[in-house]
């Protein structure tokens, strides 16, 4: 029997996040673009956005098609958002991929979080596909973001970070269910190795690995399983990719910290919000030793 990775630690994750001089700005600490949210699932997009803002993101901006674009500004007035065209059924149009192309250009975007509440059509998959083949920074792809590819559209993307939970993975990889389940660590650590790519893929003892090297994560609890809490994960490895975290970094102190807020904020073995755990992220870092 192979051994078991071992697990993240409070130690570990602290040394990877750097303090912040007394002079610091928003400009020093990223900005993340996240692709997210179609008609009814403005949700996901702010979801997003908060975990993003809450972990210490500098700026964030939602490219969210228009029909629900005022809605993430009066939930989450902190986040910029672009407007997206959008097809009769609330999702993001092909002619969006120009829109996302332009902000890139005009803006210094350092990491881009694709997929929650995006929907599945034609046209999602094609700007999906688009981005991930013209992007050459650090992607973070959740959700429909992965919902809506195949393995052929994974390629060699440097930075590339996907984070499924165990369906979403066992239709990536056309396996069972069941196989995934029974070994979570060698799965995932297979599809990081043979993709080029760090996977972390979520779940109780989330594994985040290259292939190469891989860590279990201790912390979270049965009460945050919820909708939702899967997004703010993405914004917050975002996040701290946007503050200057290699990815590896980023994934593993993202799923520590996540998880972290839902302990902290946790009374019962249900019931908690995805919000709960984005607002507690602060107390978190300040847990770890992050004042």
């Amino acid at each position: 029997m192979s051994k078991k990775p071992p697990f993240l630690t409070a130690q570990n994750v602290r040394k990877m996040i750097p303090r912040r001089s007394a002079d610091s700005y928003k400009g020093q600490n990223g900005h993340i673009l996240i692709v997210a949210g179609s008609r009814g699932m403005s949700g996901a997009a702010v979801f997003v956005a908060r975990g993003a803002l809450r972990i210490g993101a500098g700026l964030v901006t939602v490219a969210i098609v228009e029909s629900e674009r005022s809605v993430v500004a009066h939930q989450l007035p902190e986040a910029l958002t672009l407007p997206l065209p959008e097809t009769s059924d609330g999702g993001i149009s092909n002619d969006s991929l120009s829109v996302i192309q332009a902000y890139l250009q005009k803006r210094s975007i350092n990491v881009l979080a694709v997929g929650p509440g995006l929907s599945l059509s034609p046209s999602v998959a094609y700007v999906v596909k688009a981005l991930l083949k013209e992007w050459k920074q650090p992607l973070v792809l959740d959700a429909d973001g992965l919902n809506n590819i195949s393995l052929d559209d994974l390629g060699n993307h440097p930075g590339l970070i996907i984070t499924p939970h165990v369906i979403e993975l066992a239709r990536l990889m056309r396996i069972g269910r069941d196989t995934i389940i029974h070994d979570r660590v060698h799965v995932a650590a297979n599809m990081a190795r043979d993709y080029h790519l760090l996977c972390v893929l979520k779940g109780h003892h989330t594994v985040v690995t290259t292939g190469q090297t891989t860590r279990l994560n201790p912390t979270g609890n049965p009460a945050m399983a919820t909708g939702g809490m899967g997004d703010v994960l993405t914004g917050v490895i975002a996040g701290l990719i946007g503050q200057g975290l290699k990815p590896w970094e980023a994934a593993c102190a993202g799923v520590y910290l996540h998880g972290l807020a839902g302990d902290l904020t946790r009374t019962s073995d249900r019931g908690l919000l995805a919000t709960d755990i984005a607002e507690n992220l602060p107390k978190a870092l300040s847990k770890i030793g992050v004042k």
